[in-house]
């Protein structure tokens, strides 16, 4: 790997502040490998629904342009999502539409990309981390399936962001990604 600080972005796709999948973005960003710049995505609800009427005769909203420049810039992508009726959130999948977009040429085209989470049941979110896998792969992502974690939400106990297992879990999830990015270079 080069001496260049690397740029990993993180999408998430839950809102709530205090949320679990939140939180998983926060230990990515604070154990972040060294000469690795992790930052996460606001305001993804602000987005507006994607429309290609309104991409192609530009009348984007400033966010959308903001968002694409960001992930564009990006050496990587972490998408931390909940499972939400059996797939991704709305808005996580808003913001892959506008990623995509121009077709062939988006900010997502080629750009390695891992995907995370946590959810209730017995499968930690399984079926939302196909989904957003599925939607960025398609988007012309590189998606990396050695990126993996599902965090079952129902037996976590207090403390349990500070738990060094999963520290170590959030950060390998990291470093993955940035070795794809090494690899590629």
């Amino acid at each position: 790997m080069s001496d260049r600080q690397l740029r990993v972005v993180v999408l998430v796709g839950s809102l709530r502040r205090e949320s679990v999948n939140r939180r998983l973005a926060e230990l990515a960003v604070a154990h972040a490998p060294e000469q690795i710049d992790v930052q996460v995505a606001e305001d993804l609800h602000l987005l507006p629904f994607y429309n290609e009427d309104d991409d192609l005769d530009g009348l984007r909203d400033g966010r959308v342009d903001a968002l694409r420049a960001q992930v564009g810039e990006a050496d990587a992508l972490l998408v931390v999502t909940p499972e939400y009726n059996g797939g991704s959130p709305a808005v996580l999948r808003n913001a892959i539409d506008w990623l995509s977009r121009p077709y062939g040429n988006g900010a997502l085209a080629g750009l390695p990309v891992g995907v995370i989470g946590a959810a209730l049941g017995r499968y930690a979110g399984t079926w939302a981390r196909e989904d957003v896998r599925k939607a960025a792969g398609i988007a012309g992502a590189q998606v990396l399936a050695e990126v993996e974690l599902g965090l079952a939400t129902s037996g976590l106990e207090e403390g349990w962001a500070g738990e060094p297992e999963l520290v170590d879990q959030v950060t390998a999830a990291v470093r993955r990604l940035v070795d794809e990015v090494a690899v590629d270079a």
